[in-house]
């Protein structure tokens, strides 16, 4: 249970605001899109080079980036 509530803790980090970033996901009211965060990881930043890179950021951030992805993508599809 501990880990679901950390989970639940960690999305407190992402806002979304419809007068910002087009209403996209970001990352505690400041404009830097959750999509953004996971581009540079996926692009084969790490986390230190992130951080480095845009100070403001917390390592919590990026944990709080993967836990809205995992969210979600954690639904069924149904195939026709």
């Amino acid at each position: 249970m501990e880990a679901r509530t950390a989970m639940t803790d960690l999305l407190t980090r992402i806002t979304i605001n419809p007068n910002q970033c087009g209403g996209r996901p970001c990352v505690r009211g400041m404009r830097i899109r959750v999509i953004d965060v996971l581009g540079l990881l996926a692009a084969g930043q790490t986390q230190e080079e992130i951080l480095a890179d845009y100070p403001y950021l917390e390592p919590e951030d990026i944990a709080a980036c993967l836990t809205y992805a995992v969210r979600r993508l954690n639904h069924p599809t149904l195939a026709a």
